[in-house]
């Protein structure tokens, strides 16, 4: 199978439901697959996992998972209804013993970039917590 050059992008919205990590991480190992990015597919699925996960757990109400796929770069981002900026991640010697908290850290140390914007639509607040790989 080929690797995709095209442009392309997905969004699934989830409930508020821990499940919804699980459902998230099967769509994207499909969406991958089904696109020829499977060499990107395990780090993909711990970054989507961690991002999703923070998105359940940590807010009330719905979330979004969104993948874009542009010039080589896999994005991979969560929407929450919090608007409150995430938890600063843990530095790379702190992770191993955390026992939580550890989400970020992950994400910081595997992607090749991560961030978070605030974002508004129809006037209600969110945020939006993301991290690139590369295909190269």
């Amino acid at each position: 199978m080929h690797m995709d050059t095209e442009p392309w992008e997905y969004v699934l919205h989830i409930p508020h439901d821990v499940r919804a990590v699980t459902v998230c991480r099967r769509t994207l190992r499909l969406i991958l697959t089904i696109h020829g990015l499977i060499r990107l597919t395990d780090i993909a699925e711990l970054l989507a996992t961690e991002l999703v996960s923070n998105a359940v757990r940590h807010t009330k109400g719905p979330a979004a998972l969104r993948l874009v796929w542009k010039d080589g770069v896999l994005r991979i981002g969560a929407w929450d209804a919090d608007p409150r900026p995430p938890e600063p991640p843990l530095p790379p010697a702190d992770l191993a013993e955390a026992e939580e908290g550890r989400g970020l850290g992950l994400v910081r140390a595997c992607a090749d970039l991560w961030g978070w914007n605030p974002l508004s639509r129809n006037g209600h607040w969110g945020k939006y917590v993301w991290c690139e790989l590369s295909a190269a």
